[in-house]
């Protein structure tokens, strides 16, 4: 092959991975995983109530630390009223929810009538605790979340959020990541991040 051929060769290689570097890049930004309904205004908004969240994971009180968490970043970002989880429990039993972790339309309404919400938050956790990738283990928590409005039963708001797991220096150093509790907060907020 002369230089002039290998010059060329080289060159039509960097334009083919060029081309393919920024036909993925717009695939990159923006909100992904999250679904917002444009014809909502969420400033009619003023109280919401976290149901219990639907358990996925080894972890028996997965549930219950993250409702807490979010409850409380919510309320703490938005301003927005959350419902004690008391009030909550006896919106469901009132209401005679069967699974409160995906209530149907017509138990939405009857709940947000009888706790006087506006809106109501259901999730579910898929991954809590630790993960292993070889030698090296790492905390992760996934979840999802949908905010449902109180009058018609209608999703207005769905996003998800995973943070943590086993990283590259974690293969390489050792470690274990960071702590649950920190990787926790960092997904709630990044989906508080996609809803606001």
């Amino acid at each position: 092959m002369t230089k002039a051929r290998k010059i060329t060769y080289w060159n039509f290689r960097l334009y083919l991975l060029l081309v393919l570097v920024s036909l993925l890049l717009p695939g990159c930004g923006g909100k992904t995983g999250v679904y917002l309904d444009s014809s909502m205004d969420f400033g009619a908004v003023h109280s919401v109530a976290v149901m219990p969240l639907a358990n996925l994971t080894r972890e028996q009180q997965a549930a219950d630390r993250v409702r807490d968490v979010f409850s409380t970043a919510f309320m703490a970002s938005s301003g927005i009223y959350v419902i004690p989880p008391g009030e909550v429990m006896r919106g469901i039993v009132n209401s005679s929810i069967a699974n409160p972790s995906s209530p149907t339309s017509d138990e939405v309404v009857k709940f947000c009538k009888a706790t006087k919400t506006d809106a109501l938050f259901t999730g579910v956790i898929r991954e809590y605790g630790d993960v292993r990738s070889g030698t090296a283990t790492a905390n992760v928590i996934s979840m999802s979340m949908q905010m449902i409005e109180g009058q018609t039963g209608k999703v207005i708001w769905s996003g998800d959020a995973t943070q943590g797991g086993v990283g590259m220096s974690d293969r390489l150093l050792g470690g274990g990541g960071q702590p649950l509790n920190v990787i926790t907060e960092k997904a709630v907020y990044d989906l508080l991040r996609k809803l606001f």
